[in-house]
């Protein structure tokens, strides 16, 4: 008896699968969902995975708004610059407190401020450095220029502008451990990478 409950339940499980699979081409669509009520949806220039930093390179973005198109990209390149100087600044902060706290340094708060007014000198002067890597130009109605820039910087750049600094500091050289600071400084790059 039970047999024949089992029997009959899989012929019908096996005739409804049969009728649903030679059923009709027609495709399954989804209707994306609406948007919210009041709302617009806006896309942010140079947003790709290309313009994010990673373990290789400093990446930055910032526009510009002006009604001259040499103004706007002026101020966007600055506004871009100055925020690629923060993020490298507060990596190399990363860097110089790990890099203390790995090794037993004689004065460490001399040796992490004397780094730090070291690694701004350096920040700056690179900054001179840095590659325009995407540019999108917009007008508005009003004749208004957008100007949206992306720069980059290699950390390589940087690494050796910070070791060319310190090998003029006979008091930072003391403490200082090229391949140890390199590591550290990797290890926060990687980080970066795997933040995003």
């Amino acid at each position: 008896m039970k047999t024949k409950k089992l029997m009959v339940i899989f012929l019908a499980g096996t005739m409804i699968f049969f009728a649903f699979s030679c059923g009709s081409n027609k495709k399954v669509t989804t209707t994306p969902a609406p948007a919210m009520p009041g709302m617009t949806k806006i896309t942010v220039p140079l947003s790709g995975i290309e313009y994010l930093s990673n373990k290789e390179f400093f990446r930055a973005k910032s526009s510009g708004k002006s009604p001259d198109m040499a103004t706007a990209k002026k101020i966007a390149l600055n506004n871009a610059k100055t925020e690629i100087a923060s993020l490298i600044q507060s990596t190399i902060k990363s860097v110089t407190d790990n890099y203390t706290n790995q090794r037993s340094l004689t004065n460490a708060q001399d040796f992490e401020n004397r780094f730090e007014t070291l690694s701004r000198e350096v920040v700056s002067q690179r900054l001179s450095d840095v590659s325009i890597i995407g540019e999108e130009v917009y007008k508005d109605q009003a004749g208004a220029v957008e100007y949206w820039v992306a720069i980059a910087i290699s950390k390589e750049a940087i690494l050796n502008g910070i070791t060319s600094k310190v090998s003029m500091d006979q008091k930072l050289q003391i403490d200082y451990d090229k391949k140890k600071f390199e590591d550290t400084f990797n290890a926060e790059m990687e980080k970066m990478k795997n933040d995003k």
